[in-house]
């Protein structure tokens, strides 16, 4: 396969995937601010197929639920200035109009958000609330919907379903809360499903429970799944492809396999760095990346990861003042970085690949 033209702000013949049903070209999504333009998502390209599942990793304030909320039409009317194009099934939903969003919610796609407690409503029973849900896309009876909501919450493994239905969000835990947000997203059988830090504030034994379920249920439903996580190993074996977000952009994109077998941007060497390891023992502590996210009002020129990178200098002051293209480097493998593959080959195999 041939290297692919820069993905930075036009339509390039290859983008990150292979599929059509969702298309996101050059995404940009600038907050105006009093301190300046918060430059949230700053021209992001994606594909995905059905079937296939996508992890978005980064830091807090990379993007990723900006990302997220803007392909589900969730940012407030007047608070952002959206461009680029984000297609479903052929679909723009950049600039749509609201009604047309809110017909596609739940039917066509959905969101499993970060805090279920906050997003569910306390006043209502989890099970008004699916009912709700449900007959908004479907003409049934409250006895029909009723039914459905019960054995979707069997189906996410809530136990006595029949009684749990009456309940409101604060009488389930937190690992029950999130089975119930992902029972009212599932409610309508969408195609595509968003999974915002769906396991975040939960114990590891339950966080590999719901991702257990996400899994089975994706194959059951064979929806496109996102799973957006700020933690790597929490996509290691849920995600067929990855994309690593820095500063509003992509950095790298590849299988999962590829990422965690080989890695090419120092970013994603970094997460991988500081990732626990349980499975074997480690030769060395684990190594954080230095520095701190920029601003995304000041983005920093070049390369926005280069003041934290230390190999920046390889480069002769190319990462200080140009922005790196965004390129497939091999056939499904993008990358954003001005480091020679020699460079890179060699960091990995003497500095990084031991490490880990």
């Amino acid at each position: 396969m041939t290297t692919s033209p820069t993905l930075e702000g036009g339509d390039p013949a290859v983008r990150p995937g292979i599929g059509g049903f969702l298309q996101v070209k050059d995404l940009r999504v600038h907050f105006p601010t009093d301190d300046g333009v918060v430059k949230s998502v700053d021209g992001l390209s994606f594909n995905l197929e059905l079937g296939e599942t996508l992890g978005i990793v980064g830091e807090s304030g990379s993007g990723k639920s900006v990302t997220s909320l803007s392909i589900m039409g969730l940012h407030p009317p007047g608070t952002a200035k959206i461009s680029g194009q984000v297609l479903l099934k052929g679909d723009n939903l950049i600039g749509a109009s609201r009604e047309h969003i809110r017909k596609l919610r739940g039917k066509n796609m959905a969101m499993i958000f970060q805090d279920p407690l906050s997003a569910m409503h306390p006043y209502y029973t989890v099970g008004h609330q699916i009912i709700e849900a449900y007959r908004v896309h479907n003409n049934v009876s409250k006895q029909v919907a009723r039914k459905h909501a019960i054995d979707m919450l069997g189906r996410v493994g809530i136990p006595q379903p029949g009684s749990r239905v009456d309940e409101y969000p604060h009488q389930f835990s937190g690992g029950m809360r999130q089975r119930a947000m992902i029972a009212m997203a599932l409610s309508c059988d969408p195609e595509l499903l968003i999974a915002d830090e769906p396991t975040t504030a939960l114990d590891v034994t339950v966080q590999a429970q719901i991702l257990d379920l996400i899994r089975d249920l994706q194959q059951e439903f064979n929806s496109a799944v996102i799973i957006i996580t700020h933690d790597l190993g929490v996509v290691a074996e849920l995600a067929d492809n990855i994309l690593v977000m820095y500063a509003g952009r992509a950095a790298e994109y590849a299988t999962a396999h590829e990422i965690f077998t080989a890695p090419q941007h120092p970013y994603t060497w970094g997460l991988l760095g500081s990732m626990p390891r349980l499975d074997r023992e480690r030769a060395e502590r684990l190594r954080p990346i230095p520095g701190t996210p920029p601003s995304l009002i000041n983005v920093p020129t070049g390369c926005p990861f280069h003041p934290r990178c230390v190999y920046a200098e390889l480069n002769g002051g190319a990462c200080e003042t140009d922005r790196p293209e965004f390129l497939e480097i091999s056939p499904r493998h993008f990358l954003a970085c001005h480091l020679s593959s020699q460079d890179r080959q060699r960091v990995w195999e003497n500095d990084i690949k031991p490490m880990l």
